[in-house]
């Protein structure tokens, strides 16, 4: 048995080199269902005591993936800096300070004292890694327009996060700058992104669900600008049409999307439907709109099934190894 033991675990270290950094990608999902939770509570206090149980799994998962992704390092360093390298998941670094973010913002309500320094962890560290990915876009030489893909957005949705704890906690300046880098980042981001989407080659199969990551920066936004400006206004309105418009571009590709065999890829779909139902629900609110607060329940029914489908597909492959393999 000790044998056994002992020539289990190098294969168990050898198969974390697979791993890859956009498995923090369920960390987003996860907390985007605590927040959507949470606010959906307002209306049914029933759901209380589950928006609590998914921070708390939340906190543990981001804890356990740090952990996980961390043995990476210390073992397979390189691995790490391949993906670094990498014309792909280099975009998907920022997933773990956006996750740190989002972590420290479900805290917020129940332990600030906890949360403002996670937040201010997160903003920062975020601010540097997007910094460092933006230098590694500009200075590296082997990317082409193929490369560029809607993932690209994800370094842009931290930025915006940022206010939606931020306000509260009282940092409204630094809220105001993260937002306005991200709301610029976006905009840039978005004219590349669409360039390749209409005049190249269509995204890989692998990587067709992160078309759903165009919700997210407008979502986000929206929920960021009501925080800073204390009301919807003109700019919310646009913001919320944006993420209503992209949302409606995802359901015109739902059908080829229904038809992709599974990857990890396929939690792009969870963040940005949080978001989404976040924001619906928010504009429901703030423009006593009766037809918008019917969607926001909907579209929090479709999130907890999707994220719930999610959750049961990537135990299994986690179980089976299909995390700690070499993609195909």
């Amino acid at each position: 048995m000790q044998a056994a033991n002992r020539t289990a675990r190098p294969s168990a270290l050898e198969g974390l080199a697979h791993l890859p950094v956009g498995v923090f990608a369920t960390v987003m999902g996860m907390a985007g269902l605590t927040l959507a939770t949470e606010r959906m509570a307002h209306g049914l206090p029933a759901l209380a005591p589950l928006a609590f149980v998914s921070m708390f799994l939340t906190a543990l998962l981001f804890l356990a993936l740090i952990g996980v992704y961390g043995l990476k390092f210390v073992h397979h360093r390189e691995a790490v800096l391949a993906e670094w390298r990498h014309p792909v998941r280099l975009a998907f670094f920022p997933a773990i300070t956006i996750g740190l973010l989002l972590v420290a913002t479900a805290l917020a309500p129940r332990v600030p004292a906890v949360a403002e320094p996670l937040w201010l962890a997160g903003a920062l560290a975020h601010l540097v890694l997007m910094l460092a990915v933006v230098k590694a876009w500009i200075e590296m030489q082997h990317f082409e327009p193929p490369h560029l893909n809607p993932a690209w957005f994800i370094p842009a949705v931290g930025n915006v996060l940022v206010p939606i704890a931020g306000v509260p906690f009282g940092w409204v300046e630094l809220s105001w700058f993260f937002f306005g880098v991200g709301l610029l980042f976006w905009l840039v981001l978005l004219t590349l992104v669409f360039n390749r989407l209409i005049f190249h080659q269509p995204l890989p199969a692998r990587l067709s669900p992160t078309f759903c990551i165009l919700i997210a920066p407008p979502a986000v936004a929206f929920l960021a600008w009501v925080r800073l400006a204390g009301e919807v206004g003109a700019f919310g309105r646009v913001l919320f049409a944006g993420a209503v418009l992209f949302f409606l571009l995802l359901l015109v590709q739902a059908p080829k999307l229904l038809r992709l065999p599974w990857a990890l890829s396929f939690w792009a779909y969870s963040f940005p439907l949080a978001a989404f139902t976040l924001a619906t629900s928010l504009a429901a609110e703030r423009l006593a709109q009766p037809l918008l607060s019917v969607a926001s329940w909907v579209l929090y029914a479709l999130l907890v099934l999707v994220i719930g489908a999610l959750a049961v597909r990537t135990v299994r492959g986690a179980l089976a190894g299909e995390l700690f393999r070499p993609e195909g």
